[in-house]
């Protein structure tokens, strides 16, 4: 059994039979051992004895059969300590062991416990037996980030393009040129210290750290962004090392002709030379990245001394160059010649750079900013390596940085020097004027720039298959996952497509249309890097605490805007498709996606624009211009629905009617009873479901489980806490409990009517769902009418609910009915038409109907229902007689008032019998009227005063018989709509 496997089973093999617990301590020897320390209660007794009474067992791991007998005789031994050594604690109260024990805080326990680094998410600590594990070496800042991203930074663009560039740019230009982009590039690196210095970086360097800070969807889009450049930069090195290698030996060409113009001699490089050599030396590139990251670590250095000497050399040329010498057209460092070459002069050249008055490629101030901005790239190198470094947050923002100023101050030395040392059309003409000059041997500099841009080429090839298969291991693109590998694993499906990429690129050709492409992919990437650092910056969250302190929010934000206005510069055209490109993406990635939750700075940003916007609203009253409906939704009041079924499916679809397009927050609300220590487990579990339900549904909602002795209770405390401000529920909505009577649940009732209760004391808004089964969904459309009996004042509630649901396609093509129930003597007539002119004012189209009950008195009343409710109305009023001589009997025994609920009522048999003809009454004008309706919409009367929830319901009963789809309304004290703009 090795070092691994224990590893593996840390937690669960590890753990004893009778409530035992295994953890690491060292003994003298240095060997790791198991100390058991039993859980049960009756080991705090034993604690308590003396210590020669005791005795510590331990047992060295050797093999997998010893291990098990060890555990099985530790497991019988009866006087075992409790922790280590008897010693009694003062912080037993807070668990301090286990805290020592995960963080090896040794000097705070006087124990020498092993320190196990901390885990990364998702993963445990895991118990070492045997030697500790020799560690891979780590770097520091010089050979960690400076000399990777110097190496990077130095590259193809110097060698063969930047004194074309002084030719064509003029030192003014080209210093402004270096200026911009080192800057450019200088703010970044702030940025990224800052942001690499907030905390531990896994793999994928910038599309960590722009993921973590912009969420996933920006993370992957500039991420995939930059593997592109990263990949594209690779054909751009292959192509400057083979163009290199045909201009010191044209020999090697197959189609490489040579020439002399005006006594220099000039060689015009075929495409198809390029295209060969580079598609050879990209496959064996990938040769060699397929041996894996140690072969790649072992020739990398030498990649970087080809490149130190070849710069001395070129250094040393320029130096003693005298006037044509080494070549015609070199005047020395000569302030005659820099004075010439101080001007711009842009001219037009062929595709190989060569100078031309009929060529094809017009050159310019942007142009030049496009072509050489790739030789300021590679500060990424550092944090790409964080995995290695010895100090990461010390050594990526000193590293980085140092390596951006080195190579920025060389760069502007370089331009003065060739401005002074060659004419302007030797600048032209010869692209490698940097190995003609170079002391003591242009060779020299031929084998150093092959073996940099080779080097810079291998990097490329080894970085950019990672970079994908770390977006690939986020798993929130399902595309990308053929491209996912195990941790420790070689990316290799990845490299073969980042070879293909490479290869398609080479096959181009062309150094002066590839270094574009890359240059958009990596200001792109800056870009994010600098909005990264500057949404954090600004945000301020408490977990924004980078240890590099030298940055501010205006710093990245000019950064940011340095990129874009660099991006246009080369080119608006591909600034245009590369920003396109990263918004398909992102846009992909929104939809196909999966979820996940990095603590982004959007929603800290979100967090905080909700804050201010809640404080803003302030806790007045809302204008009813303003009004939005809250619902508090009831997902399972009544009864029980099937295990894994969070809420009735028609609930949501119900919620998102009360909605306008959709706009709206809904409060998923269920109850569970019992004692909340117990049940919090079954809750989060709840409100998982709920939340996945909401989702589904595709409903604006979120998800609340409440633990309470019971519903009534667990909704009083609902009512008074749930929301913030005036972000709280203003309507509470629940389906109408049809089964109390079929399943014989008694005690629904009560838990109804002080539902009703509480939500009239508390002001909220009351919609309670009849026929909720039957409800449609987006898809079923409906005919007819949607039919308002206005009773009493709501506030205008029942007609703005009426009008949402003309929003929804399964409700546009009904027309509303306005029936206005008024009293015998009342003017109908006038009621009507100042109902109309009332809808009118609304905005709302209605018809408007009056109608007139003449007694509210079965006795009086010469036109009294003849239909199927009067059967139901007999029912009720027996049931009523039945359940009120069961209270009187009870009351008489027990020689006490009438009770109900365990509360006293006054009953008025009178009363009672009116309320419960009104109801029919009510009902039986809902059927004459509305039978054929698509939904119905009638006033909550509210509970009578003293009397027992049981009539209530049956009073409910009566007036919801027989109608297939019921809302049943009480607005609130406050108006939801206004007459004026």
């Amino acid at each position: 059994m090795d070092n691994a496997d224990v590893e593996a089973g840390g937690d669960d093999e590890f753990q004893g039979r009778r409530g035992r617990k295994y953890r690491p301590v060292v003994d003298d020897d240095d060997r790791a051992v198991l100390e058991m320390s039993s859980m049960d209660p009756s080991s705090s007794s034993s604690s308590s004895q003396p210590a020669h009474q005791s005795s510590l067992k331990k047992i060295k791991v050797n093999s997998e059969e010893a291990l098990v007998s060890h555990i099985k005789e530790g497991s019988s031994a009866n006087h075992l300590q409790a922790n280590g050594p008897q010693k009694e604690s003062k912080l037993e109260l807070f668990g301090f062991d286990s805290l020592v024990n995960i963080l090896g805080l040794k000097s705070m326990t006087d124990e020498q416990a092993a320190a196990p680094s901390s885990p990364r998410d998702g993963e445990n600590i895991g118990i070492t037996h045997g030697r500790p594990k020799i560690t891979a070496v780590k770097s520091g800042t010089l050979m960690g980030v400076f000399v990777p991203c110097l190496q990077n930074i130095l590259g193809i663009i110097y060698y063969i393009r930047f004194s074309w560039i002084v030719g064509m740019a003029g030192i003014f230009d080209s210093l402004l040129l270096v200026t911009l982009c080192g800057t450019c590039t200088f703010l970044t690196g702030i940025s990224l210290s800052a942001i690499a210095t907030n905390g531990a970086m896994k793999g994928g360097g910038p599309y960590y750290l722009i993921g973590r800070a912009l969420g996933p969807e920006v993370g992957v889009s500039i991420g995939l962004c930059f593997f592109l450049g990263n990949a594209v930069a690779g054909s751009l090195y292959v192509l400057g090392a083979v163009e290199t290698f045909l201009k010191a030996v044209p020999g090697a060409g197959f189609y490489t002709d040579t020439k002399m113009v005006e006594g220099v001699r000039v060689i015009n490089l075929n495409l198809h030379d390029l295209q060969i050599y580079g598609i050879i030396v990209t496959i064996l590139l990938c040769f060699i990245v397929f041996g894996g990251v140690k072969i790649i670590n072992k020739v990398a250095p030498a990649f970087l001394i080809p490149v130190l000497l070849s710069m001395l050399s070129i250094y040393i040329g320029i130096g003693v160059a005298r006037k044509d010498h080494p070549t015609a057209g070199v005047t020395g460092l000569s302030s005659a010649t820099f004075i010439n070459n101080w001007k711009a002069d842009y001219q037009k050249t062929n595709n190989a750079g060569i100078p031309d008055s009929n060529g094809s490629v017009p050159w310019n101030f942007n142009a030049m900013v496009g072509l050489f901005f790739p030789a300021v790239t590679g500060i990424m190198a550092g944090s790409n390596r964080s995995a290695s470094l010895k100090d990461t947050q010390r050594s990526i923002p000193i590293g980085t940085l140092a390596a951006t100023l080195a190579t920025t101050f060389m760069y502007l030395i370089s331009v003065l020097l060739f401005g002074a040392l060659a004419t302007r059309h030797l600048l032209l003409s010869d692209r490698l004027l940097s190995a003609t000059i170079s002391w003591p041997l242009p060779a020299f500099i031929y084998v150093g720039i092959i073996l940099s841009t080779l080097g810079a080429a291998l990097q490329s090839l080894t970085g950019a298959p990672r970079l994908l298969a770390a977006i690939a291991n986020d798993d929130i693109l399902p595309v990308l996952k053929y491209f996912k590998v195990a941790d420790g694993s070689e990316p290799h499906f990845a490299t073969l497509f980042t070879a293909f990429l490479c290869i398609s690129c080479v096959i181009i050709g062309n150094l002066d249309l590839i270094t574009p492409t890359i240059t958009m992919f990596f200001l792109l990437c800056y870009a994010g890097v600098n909005l990264s650092c500057f949404l954090l910056d600004l945000l301020d969250a408490p977990s924004w605490r980078p240890r590099w302190k030298f940055h501010h929010w205006s710093l990245s934000l000019l950064g940011a805007t340095l990129c874009i206005v660099i991006m246009f510069l080369i080119s608006w055209a591909f600034t245009i498709v590369s920003l396109a490109l990263a918004s398909l993406i992102y846009y992909y990635v929104s939809i196909k996606g999966k979820a996940g939750d990095w603590g982004d700075g959007f929603k800290s940003a979100y967090f905080q624009l909700a804050l201010r916007s809640l404080r803003s609203l302030g806790a007045n009253q809302v204008h009813p211009k303003n009004w939005y409906p809250i619902p508090l939704i009831f997902c399972r009041p009544w009864g029980k629905l099937p295990e894994n079924v969070p809420c009735h499916p028609k609930l949501a679809d119900f919620a998102n009617c009360m909605k306008k397009k959709g706009r709206g927050m809904s409060i998923f609300v269920s109850i569970l009873d019992g004692d909340y220590p117990e049940r919090v487990e079954d809750a989060k579990a709840a409100c998982k479901q709920l939340d996945a339900y909401i989702e589904y549904k595709h409903c604006e909602g979120v998800a609340e489980i409440v633990v309470a002795p019971s519903m009534a209770e667990g909704f009083r405390g609902i009512v008074q806490t749930m929301g913030l401000g005036n972000l709280k529920p203003n309507i509470v909505v629940m389906r109408y409990p049809e089964i109390w009577r079929r399943e014989n649940l008694i005690e629904i009732p009560n838990t109804f009517v002080e539902i009703i209760k509480d939500c009239i004391v508390a002001n909220k808004a009351v919609v309670i769902v009849k026929g909720l089964d039957e409800w449609p969904n987006e898809f079923q459309r409906q005919y007819g009418t949607i039919d308002l009996y206005w009773i009493v004042r709501d506030g205008g509630l029942m007609l703005l609910l009426s009008q949402l649901l003309l929003t929804k396609e399964s409700f546009e093509s009904c027309k509303i009915q306005v029936f206005c129930i008024a009293e015998e003597d009342t003017d109908a007539e006038g009621l009507k038409a100042d109902v109309k002119k009332f809808l009118y004012d609304l905005r709302m189209h209605a018809e408007v109907i009056v109608v007139t009950m003449k007694s509210w008195d079965m006795q009086a009343d010469s036109e009294a229902p003849q239909d199927e409710s009067v059967e139901a109305y007999n029912a009720a009023q027996k049931r009523i007689a039945d359940y009120l001589d069961e209270m009187k009997s009870t009351a008489n025994k027990q020689g006490t008032p009438l009770m109900a609920d365990g509360k006293q009522v006054v009953v008025n048999e009178q009363q009672v019998e009116k309320f419960l003809y009104t109801t029919l009454k009510l009902n039986s004008t809902i059927l004459r009227y509305s039978r054929m309706a698509a939904v119905v919409l009638v006033s909550l009367p509210p509970p009578p005063v003293n009397h027992p929830a049981y009539f209530y319901m049956e009073y409910m009963d009566l007036l919801v018989e027989n109608v297939p789809r019921l809302l049943i309304v009480r607005g609130y004290r406050k108006d939801v709509v206004t007459l004026f703009t």
